[in-house]
């Protein structure tokens, strides 16, 4: 047995399966469609075994897309977890035989219950097919396995044409990067679409800062205190006028300048990058970035310091760019 050959026959397989289910698409698709953009309760996907596991994995893609959405295990929902499912929901079961004995027990509670039921099969003539109020009938599938039996090509077809069902729900809703935010608040992707400069920076008296003719020697004294670097610049009304970063201090010293008789404001960097801090913060990461530096001073739309932020505290709190 060749290995790679047997490995490349599998996705072959399992690729003619998904061509052959996209060519299915259409009127049922958007029946479909439609009734998941206008159900006034939840999608409730079921399946048992292999579905099942695809039934979880698509419930979770609807959740994370903006459509309400739960697995409902069928030997659960024999005992009580029916309770879950209101008139308000869609059921959507997967059965490729449409003869799953647990999807089949549960389907008169479902019809009583008034849910609308969706079903997903491979048989037209099965019990699932007949009792669904919409029921897409799946092409007939060559399985991967050697046995022919074991649910591959048709559970990847299905894994596809739910998330397909989820990815145009959310373009029909206008689901957003921020929506998306809200819904993954512990994963470095909703971090990046969510926290701001302010959520992350230092301020108040973590700023380290020195008004405008200060001393150099104790502009040092700040910065050594702070800990982060860099110490910023102010004027009387707090708008910031320059920064000096440990880089640059290194610089003045080499250039033996008397740091206990000239002030800051003569060696300062006038004019420096900056960053606002309603912006997000992966923006803030690729603009240190894009500029080689480690740090921002941080300030408002009037030009006053309120913050800095470094390259480390954005990597810190899991963002990356």
């Amino acid at each position: 047995m060749d290995k790679i050959i047997e490995a490349k026959r599998v996705f072959d397989i399992e690729i003619e399966a998904l061509k052959r289910t996209r060519d299915c698409l259409g009127k049922t698709f958007v029946r479909i469609l439609d009734a998941i953009v206008n159900c006034e309760g939840k999608v409730i996907i079921t399946g048992m075994g292999k579905p099942g596991h695809i039934a979880a994995k698509l419930a979770a893609t609807f959740a994370s897309l903006g459509t309400p959405a739960f697995r409902l295990h069928p030997a659960e929902a024999m005992h009580g977890d029916l309770g879950m499912v209101s008139e308000k929901d869609i059921v959507i079961a997967i059965s490729y035989s449409g003869e799953s004995d647990e999807i089949v027990k549960i389907l008169p509670n479902i019809k009583m219950i008034g849910a609308t039921l969706i079903g997903i099969t491979g048989n037209s003539k099965s019990t699932l097919a007949t009792a669904s109020d919409i029921v897409q009938i799946l092409p007939e599938f060559e399985e991967a396995c050697y046995l022919g039996l074991a649910p591959t090509s048709s559970a990847t077809s299905v894994l596809c044409y739910g998330d397909a069902l989820a990815v145009v729900a959310s373009g029909i809703y206008g689901f957003k990067d921020s929506d998306f935010g809200k819904f993954h608040p512990a994963g470095s992707l909703g971090k990046k679409l969510i926290l701001k400069v302010s959520d992350l920076m230092s301020h108040g008296n973590e700023i380290p800062m020195v008004n405008s003719g200060t001393l150099l020697m104790d502009a040092i004294s700040v910065m050594s205190n702070k800990g982060l670097g860099i110490v910023s610049v102010i004027d009387q009304d707090g708008t910031l006028k320059g920064i000096i970063t440990d880089g640059d201090l290194r610089r003045i010293i080499e250039r033996k300048v008397d740091i206990y008789s000239v002030e800051i404001d003569d060696v300062m960097i006038a004019n420096p990058k900056v960053f606002t801090k309603d912006k997000l913060a992966v923006d803030a990461l690729r603009f240190l970035k894009a500029n080689s530096i480690n740090i921002l001073p941080i300030i408002d739309d009037e030009g006053m310091l309120v913050g800095t932020i470094t390259w480390q505290q954005i990597v810190k709190a899991g963002i990356v760019a």
